[in-house]
C-alpha cells in the first residue's frame, strides 16, 4: 500500500494556508457589494489581506486552526488501519510545521498532547468504502472553535418560534440560529443544514453540506430554492461581517434531507465561518491530485 503520509501533510497545509478559490471570489464579490469606508467593508478587506498574507507565506489563514475532519472514501481492499495511521502521522507532522495550532486538550485532564494526536476521534476520520475500481479520495475540513460553537440543534415542532414539522418550520429555525449567532462566528459564514436523523446523524450531515461548493445547486430543486431564500432572508437581517452591519453575513446555504423516525424531527445547523477551509486530494494508479 503507497504511503501517503507526506501527500496528507501536504492536504493539511494546503488547507490551512490557502483558501479555496470559490471562497475568496464570493468574499470579493460581498465587499465590492458593501458600502463604500463601511465597517462592513472594513472587515472584508482585513480578511482579504489576510487571505493573501497567508498563501503567499504558507502560514495559517486564521490562528484558530480547527477541528481537523477527514472524509475518507476508500477502494475496497485498502486498509482503513493504514490509512488512519497516515493520517494522524500527517496531521502530527502539520503541527511540527506550524500548519496546524496544537489543539486537542483531553476534556476530562485537560492535558494538551501537544501534537494534535487524541485517543479514538481526535482528529475526527470518517471512512466509506468505494468500489474497487474507483479512486481513492480524501477531503479535510478545518472546522474553528468560533465557528463550532454557534453550531445548534432544534427539535420541531418548537412553539417558541412557531416551527412546525415542515420546510416552512426548517426556515424559520435556520434563520433563528443565524440570529442567535450575531457576530459571533466569524461572519459571514456558510450554513450547513441537515433536516431529519436522529441527533448524531443529522449533526454530521449539516457538516458533511459543507463538503459542497459555494454557489452548486442542490440537486432537489424544492430544497435548491429553500437554500437561496434563507441566504437572501439571512443577509437581509443586517448583522454583517463581524457582526459590524452590512448586506453579507452569509455566503451561501446548504441543506440535506435524512429519513427519520416519526417521532423526532431534528434540524442541526451546522456554521461555518468565513475561514471556509477545505481541501481534497485524490489518489489514482499512484498519482496524487490536489483540488
Amino acid at each position: 500500500m503507497q504511503d501517503l503520509t507526506k501527500d496528507i501533510l501536504e492536504l493539511v497545509r494546503r488547507t490551512s494556508t490557502d483558501l479555496p478559490a470559490d471562497v475568496e471570489k464570493k468574499l470579493r464579490e460581498s465587499y465590492a457589494q458593501e458600502a463604500d469606508g463601511s465597517a462592513a467593508q472594513g472587515a472584508l478587506d482585513t480578511i482579504l489581506q489576510n487571505v493573501e498574507l497567508a498563501r503567499k507565506n504558507s502560514t495559517p489563514i486564521c490562528q484558530d486552526t480547527g477541528t481537523p475532519l477527514f472524509y475518507v472514501h476508500y477502494p475496497e481492499g485498502m486498509s482503513t488501519r493504514k490509512l488512519k495511521k497516515m493520517i494522524t502521522d500527517a496531521v502530527v507532522e502539520a503541527t511540527k510545521h506550524n500548519y496546524l495550532r496544537p489543539n486537542s486538550v483531553n476534556a476530562i485532564t485537560g492535558k494538551n498532547t501537544g501534537n494534535n494526536s487524541g485517543d479514538e476521534h481526535y482528529p475526527t476520520i470518517h471512512f466509506e468504502e468505494v468500489d474497487e475500481d474507483q479512486p481513492l479520495t480524501i477531503d479535510l475540513m478545518l472546522k474553528g472553535g468560533g465557528c463550532e460553537n454557534v453550531g445548534i440543534q432544534y427539535k420541531l415542532p418548537n412553539t417558541n418560534l412557531g416551527a412546525g414539522r415542515d420546510l416552512a418550520g426548517v426556515r424559520k429555525v435556520v434563520l433563528d440560529a443565524v440570529h442567535q449567532a450575531q457576530g459571533k462566528g466569524c461572519a459571514p459564514g456558510v450554513l450547513g443544514v441537515a433536516v431529519g436523523g436522529d441527533r448524531g446523524a443529522s449533526y454530521l450531515a449539516s457538516k458533511e453540506t459543507l463538503l459542497r461548493q459555494i454557489g452548486d445547486e442542490n440537486a432537489n430543486p424544492e430544497l435548491d430554492a429553500m437554500e437561496k431564500q434563507i441566504t437572501e432572508e439571512a443577509n437581509g437581517m443586517g448583522i454583517g461581517p463581524m457582526g459590524f452591519g452590512g448586506k453579507t453575513t452569509v455566503l451561501d446555504t446548504k441543506i440535506k434531507g435524512l429519513h427519520r423516525l416519526p417521532a423526532s424531527y431534528f434540524v442541526s445547523v451546522s456554521y461555518m465561518c468565513w475561514a471556509y477551509r477545505r481541501r481534497k486530494m485524490t489518489v489514482q494508479n499512484g498519482e496524487v491530485i490536489y483540488e
